[in-house]
This record gives C-alpha cells, sequence and structure tokens, in this order.
C-alpha cells in the first residue's frame, strides 16, 4: 500500500478496504461521500487550472474520475493485497470494486483528518491522479469518451443495439431503456463511434 496519509483512527482505513462479501461493516457508504468529495476537487482543480469552456471542463472531469482512470490509480496505490474480499468472492478484483475502494479511501481521510479534511483529501487527489497533464487527454475514440461521461454524470446501464443494413451497419445507443442515438457506417465500429458522436453531442452539447 502506498498511501501518503498516516490514519489516526485504523478502523476507518479497515472499512474502506472491505468489500461487504467480507462484511457488514463495509466501504459502501464511505464510497458514497468520496464520490462527492472527488467530483468537487477534480472540477475544483480544472475551474482553477483550466480556461477552457464547461464542455471541456467536463469532460476532463468525467475522464479522472471513470472506473478505467479510478482503477488505474488504485493499481498506482498497490492495493491489490489490502482489498478483503469474502470467501464467496471469486477471480480477479474489478474495476468497479477498484474504483468504490478508492473513492472510499478519499473519504476515510477526510474524515479521519477532522478540519483539515478537504486539505488532505485534496493533497491525496493531488498526489495520486496526474490532473497537471490535462492536456495530453485526446477525445478521438467516442466510445470511450461517451462511457467515461455517462459513469462520471449518471447512474445507468448503457449499451449498443448494432445490426447490418444494405450499405453497412446501423447502430443505436441506448441508456437503460431509452434510444439515445443513431449512427450508420460501414463497419460496426464505425457505426457505433457515430452513435457515441451523436448522444454526446445530445446529452452534453460538445463535440
Amino acid at each position: 500500500m502506498k498511501i501518503n496519509y498516516k490514519f489516526k483512527n485504523k478502523e476507518l482505513l479497515e472499512r474502506a478496504l472491505t468489500h461487504s462479501s467480507k462484511s457488514t461493516n463495509n466501504y459502501e457508504r464511505l464510497e458514497f461521500l468520496g464520490d462527492s468529495i472527488l467530483d468537487f476537487l477534480v472540477g475544483e482543480y480544472f475551474f482553477e487550472h483550466c480556461g477552457e469552456d464547461e464542455g471541456r471542463l467536463t469532460v476532463l472531469r468525467s475522464h479522472y474520475v471513470s472506473e478505467n482512470y479510478m482503477s488505474s490509480v488504485f493499481d498506482k496505490l498497490d492495493l491489490k493485497n489490502d482489498v478483503k474480499l469474502g470467501k464467496s468472492w471469486q477471480g480477479e478484483i474489478s474495476k468497479a470494486i477498484k474504483d468504490d475502494v478508492v473513492e472510499a479511501i478519499l473519504a476515510a481521510i477526510y474524515l479521519d483528518a477532522g478540519e483539515n479534511g478537504i486539505k488532505e483529501a485534496r493533497k491525496f487527489v493531488l498526489e495520486n491522479f496526474d490532473l497537471q497533464n490535462y492536456k495530453s487527454i485526446v477525445d478521438d475514440n467516442y466510445k470511450s469518451r461517451l462511457q467515461e461521461l455517462v459513469q462520471g454524470n449518471f447512474k445507468c446501464k448503457i449499451q449498443y443495439v448494432t445490426i447490418a443494413s444494405d450499405d453497412g451497419f446501423i447502430s443505436s445507443f441506448y441508456m437503460d431503456e431509452d434510444k439515445i442515438s443513431t449512427g450508420k457506417g460501414k463497419s460496426k465500429i464505425e457505426a457505433e463511434q457515430q452513435a457515441a458522436k451523436k448522444a454526446i453531442d445530445r446529452l452534453f452539447l460538445i463535440s
């Protein structure tokens, strides 16, 4: 574990590392709080350090709070052997669990530090999230970009329904049961990318 913070209340850290399959005293409530703290701190950083418009700020924040990025932070912190899973859990630690654990640790730091909570939480984010290199983020993969935006702003299931047509493929993008957009392309991938691009334009008013 490579967390650069010394806990006064070790039980908070233990809870942040405990999955619901192991104990009822688990990270779920901490993850709920940590999710909100992370959104605020990442948003605050880009508000202060990035002069671009709201659409770009939304993309940046969504990238850094996405499940994929949070999973990489988990790996950077070397937490694999510290997470406590129940005997019923099989296989590798999923990205979703990695995401939850990092958010729970952030909340645990915030609570443990008392009146310095937001200061210590901000320090944790700045040390581990590489926010200063935001200019290197490229958004040419519309499917990946859409997934990050949806994960950062909604709680829903997403899927693409793609069928062959006379001149290629038609793909429809759904959030839960609602069809958001449709795209066409000569290949399945191209059709899905077009559907994702249209969904971004419709949902977030950015290109």
